[in-house]
């Protein structure tokens, strides 16, 4: 029965995802025709090509692809390396700097947008990738209270058998707390990507030269300016929602492994 009632609000949640595949193969006529039909008859798909080359996708997808990889090498490195220090060493202070780190997340984007912008602006960096990429390197709370979590979980003694063996700090995270590591790594390294990968806030705020557009930036400008072409719109946010199910799909096992471990420990 369980199963039943969970494959129905799947399929519910999954409609939005077949009409926007299935529109991607219609004609405009057949898209705003009413009622709707579910199935595309004639099957074209001329609205992919069109699409694609109707704007600079590729000038997008590069953007894009940099912004988040950037955005995952810095989130991975930084939270990383604060969350080893607030769960492997034991020092004064640490769980009440922990707090604090966490209590940086009750205040929303837009209590600090305006002044972030602000600095941003005064260090010359509004219409570039780097308001962007550069706050990742310096670490994120909801994603060094995962790691936090989950570093607890690996036995203390691994590390004081390392230091006996004259492993420092730095090889102990990079040699066992690391390996150890990989579904919060990956978590943490799926959630970063999703982000940055529908970022759209951002990238309107800081970016202003369309040769530096995001896809979602992109995206939006074509459908505020071409909404009168459903079709190749329907084709390029159907490229663009692709590459996050696929990469779900293969990170699946290991994404709900690093979820279901993180907060077993306090």
């Amino acid at each position: 029965m369980a199963h039943i009632a969970l494959i129905a609000l799947s399929a519910v949640f999954l409609l939005p995802l077949v009409w926007l595949l299935t529109s991607s193969l219609k004609t405009d006529a057949q898209i705003l025709k009413f009622p709707p039909e579910w199935i595309p008859s004639p099957l074209t798909f001329e609205n992919y090509p069109k699409g694609l080359a109707f704007i600079p996708f590729w000038r997008y997808l590069f953007n894009t692809t940099v912004i988040c990889a950037f955005t995952v090498t810095g989130t991975l490195l930084s939270c990383s390396l604060v969350a080893y220090g607030l769960s492997r060493i034991r020092w004064r202070g640490r769980d009440a700097l922990f707090y604090i780190i966490l209590s940086t997340m009750m205040l929303p984007f837009q209590v600090t947008m305006v002044p972030v912008f602000v600095m941003f602006a005064r260090l010359g960096w509004v219409d570039t990738f780097l308001p962007l990429v550069v706050p990742h390197f310096f670490g994120s709370a909801f994603y060094i209270f995962l790691m936090r979590q989950f570093f607890l979980t690996i036995p203390y003694e691994l590390s004081e058998a390392a230091r006996i063996d004259g492993c420092g700090e730095w090889d102990i995270y990079r040699r066992i707390v690391l390996p150890l590591s990989k579904p919060v790594l990956a978590t943490v390294g799926l959630f970063s990507f999703l982000g940055a990968w529908n970022d759209y806030l951002g990238p309107l705020i800081y970016l202003s030269d369309e040769q530096k557009y995001t896809l979602s930036l992109g995206l939006a400008s074509f459908s505020s300016q071409y909404g009168s072409y459903p079709g190749m719109l329907m084709a390029v946010t159907t490229v663009i929602t692709v590459p996050i199910i696929v990469l779900f799909f293969f990170a699946q096992r290991t994404f709900i492994q690093g979820i279901s471990l993180t907060g077993i420990k306090g």
